[in-house]
């Protein structure tokens, strides 16, 4: 799709890392912002600085796991720009854990922020994109933990590979529409993710904990949520499904593949299913 001037984005967790650098990407083409987040201190941070470029930048705080305040946000942003073009569903929160120690209520808490979250920013703004026949676009940030599981990060995975999954029934559902949709699956970005599990409702981590600071140095040392954004922009226009940031990761998707491939061909050892298909 065509990024066009006065587009009008809608961006969830939008006031920092790959948010607000998408959403600089967006204004950067012409694009008029609603930037929606958890915090109204770096929203208003946030808005100032796109504003001072000369982007037309509206904010309203939204926590997109509370359905009435998504819907909320989208008349906001339908009251300040008139319609709406591109929602970039971005908000998400990093979980791990040991299997058997991981509290429900901390399962809900990422599930209906990552996965609800999306779904939510897909089904109020979906009919309004659909109401002025101009077409749109939804980007919803998976993971590249969406595409290979890794110890110690189910519940992240979990979230990640049903975005995917999710998303790649839209792309064929929306198609019709003229929406188009892209998965943004990047792999470490310089971004604060690994502190949201700070926020989790049974307690902060520790960043005495040696598993967190192995994770805030490889995420430190990871690639610039600018040129995330960038290439984000550069894909929505080529219309790819898939975003991906990390070409060294080709081999764990090579891999995962290849388990598939090799038990799918087993299925047809089965005699009950060798006899199946010969009918």
């Amino acid at each position: 799709m065509e990024i066009k001037k006065d587009m009008v984005s809608f961006i969830t967790g939008g006031a920092g890392g790959i948010g607000l650098a998408i959403a600089s990407a967006l204004a950067a083409r012409g694009a008029r912002i609603m930037l929606a987040d958890i915090d109204q201190g770096k929203l208003d941070k946030a808005a100032a600085a796109l504003t001072a470029s000369g982007a037309d930048v509206g904010t309203v705080l939204c926590d997109v796991a509370d359905e009435a305040q998504v819907r909320d946000a989208a008349n906001a942003t339908i009251n300040r720009f008139g319609k709406v073009h591109i929602v970039v569903n971005n908000a998400g929160v990093a979980l791990g854990g040991t299997p058997g120690q991981i509290a429900m209520k901390d399962w809900r808490w990422i599930v209906d922020i990552n996965l609800i979250g999306v779904a939510h920013g897909v089904e109020i703004f979906t009919p309004l994109i659909q109401s002025h026949g101009e077409g749109g676009y939804f980007i919803n940030t998976a993971s590249m933990a969406g595409h290979g599981a890794a110890p110690g990060m189910a519940p992240y995975n979990a979230t990640k590979f049903a975005v995917v999954g999710y998303s790649e029934a839209l792309k064929q559902e929306l198609a019709p529409s003229n929406i188009g949709v892209s998965i943004l699956c990047p792999a470490w970005v310089k971004t604060n993710i690994h502190r949201s599990a700070f926020d989790k409702p049974t307690g902060g981590s520790d960043e005495s904990d040696p598993r967190y600071k192995e994770m805030a140095a490889v995420i430190d040392a990871g690639i610039d949520p600018a040129d995330v954004a960038e290439w984000t922009a550069q894909c929505v226009e080529a219309d790819r499904l898939y975003i991906f940031t990390h070409p060294e990761f080709s081999g764990a998707i090579d891999y995962r593949h290849a388990m598939i491939n090799a038990d799918y061909d087993a299925c047809s050892e089965f005699p009950a299913f060798q006899e199946k298909d010969a009918q």
